[in-house]
C-alpha cells in the first residue's frame, strides 16, 4: 500500500458532503456496528507494508494506534478533524517528504468486541477512510489495562517498512492511551485475534524491543482521561519508554504533537522552529505541544552536547534519542 497523494481538496469535499447530509466521519461506528470492520481486521494478515514506489521513492512509515475505550473515544475524532493539518506540517514544512500513515485502534482482548483494529499504510486520502471505519468501542475491561502489548506484537512481527529495510531508518509508532499494557503477549490471544501461532507468551518488554527495531515508539497520555494522573500509569510507561512518554494537556493537539515529534526525529526542525510553524498555520496548540515535547527536545539536545554517536543500532533501548 502507500500509493497516491494526499489531497486537502478531496478531504474538504468529503467534509462538506458529510455536513450537508448529516453523515458522520465515523459512519461505521456511529451506524451501530458491533464488530471490527473487515478492512481493519488483523486476523489472517501476514503484513501491513510501507513500500517505496515511483510516486514515493523514500517512504517513511508512521503508525498511530489509539485506545478507543472509555474516555479515549474523542481522540480519533480529533485526529480526523485535524488530519489535513498533520499532513500539511509533514509535507509543506518538509518534515517528511513521503509519509505513509497507518491508523489503528487498541481495545481489550479479554473482553472487547474489537480488541485490535489495523489499517493500511496510506499516502493519500484512504487514510481518512481507514479512520472512518474504526469502531469506537467504549467500555473497556475496568482493570486499568488494555491490550497494547498485542498491538506491539502486530507492529513488530506483522509490518514491513522500506525505510528500515532499504535505508536502515526506523519508522514511527505512536500509541495513545491512558492505561497499562498487560504483562505478556498471550499466545492464545494472538491466535484468536491475529490468527498466528507464537508458541509461548512473550513479556511486554521483549515485544517492545522487537518493535523498537522498526520504529521509534512513543506513548502519548492525554490529559482528562480516566487514569491520566495515576502514578502507576506514569511509572509503567516511563520504565519502558523513558522520555518517549508524552503528556498532552490538550487532547485536541494530538495531530500537532505527532507532526512535531516526527519533525524532531527527522532532524528537520528544533522545537522552537516547530512551534513557529504551528503559529504560522493559526494553530492554538503551541503551548500544549511545547509542554509535551520539551523533555524530549531537551533529551535530544543533551545527546548532541554529550557527543554521543551519530547513529544507534535499531532497538538500542527506550532512552535512545538519536535516529539512524
Amino acid at each position: 500500500m502507500g500509493s497516491g497523494t494526499w489531497s486537502t481538496d478531496v478531504y474538504s469535499a468529503a467534509e462538506s458532503y458529510r455536513r450537508s447530509t448529516g453523515a458522520s466521519a465515523f459512519a461505521y461506528s456511529d451506524s451501530g456496528a458491533t464488530s471490527t470492520h473487515p478492512s481493519l481486521d488483523p486476523k489472517g494478515v501476514a503484513l501491513r507494508e510501507s513500500r517505496d514506489s515511483d510516486e514515493h521513492p523514500e517512504s517513511v512509515g508512521i503508525a498511530v494506534l489509539f485506545d478507543v475505550t472509555g474516555s479515549m473515544g474523542g481522540v480519533p475524532r480529533a485526529l480526523q478533524q485535524k488530519l489535513p493539518g498533520l499532513l500539511g506540517l509533514l509535507l509543506r514544512k518538509g518534515y517528511v517528504e513521503h509519509p505513509q500513515i497507518l491508523f489503528g485502534a487498541v481495545g481489550d482482548a479479554t473482553c472487547d468486541r474489537a480488541p485490535l483494529q489495523i489499517g493500511q499504510f496510506e499516502a493519500d486520502n484512504r487514510m481518512d477512510d481507514d479512520l472512518g471505519r474504526i469502531l469506537l468501542e467504549g467500555g473497556g475491561g475496568g482493570q486499568m489495562r488494555e491490550s497494547y502489548e498485542l498491538a506491539l506484537h502486530f507492529m513488530a512481527r506483522h509490518t514491513a517498512l522500506d525505510c528500515f529495510e532499504k535505508r536502515g531508518r526506523r519508522g514511527y509508532l505512536f500509541l495513545i492511551g491512558d492505561e497499562l499494557a498487560y504483562p505478556k503477549v498471550k499466545a492464545r490471544e494472538v491466535a484468536k485475534v491475529i490468527g498466528a501461532g507464537i508458541g509461548e507468551d512473550v513479556p511486554v518488554a521483549e515485544i517492545l524491543r522487537e518493535a523498537q527495531r522498526l520504529y521509534d515508539v512513543y506513548f502519548i497520555i492525554p490529559e482528562g482521561a480516566y487514569h491520566t494522573g495515576d502514578a502507576r500509569l506514569r511509572d509503567f510507561w516511563r520504565d519502558l519508554l523513558g522520555q518517549n512518554v508524552l503528556y498532552l494537556d490538550d487532547p485536541a493537539a494530538v495531530c500537532e504533537t505527532i507532526a512535531l515529534t516526527v519533525g524532531l526525529g527527522e532532524d528537520a526542525i528544533d522545537l522552537d522552529a516547530g512551534l513557529g510553524h504551528l503559529a504560522e498555520t493559526g494553530s492554538t496548540a503551541g503551548p500544549s505541544v511545547s509542554r509535551a515535547l520539551a523533555p524530549l527536545a531537551e533529551s535530544r539536545t543533551s545527546v548532541v552536547r554529550s557527543g554521543a554517536p551519530a547513529g544507534l543500532e535499531p532497538g538500542d533501548g527506550p532512552s535512545a534519542t538519536t535516529r539512524l
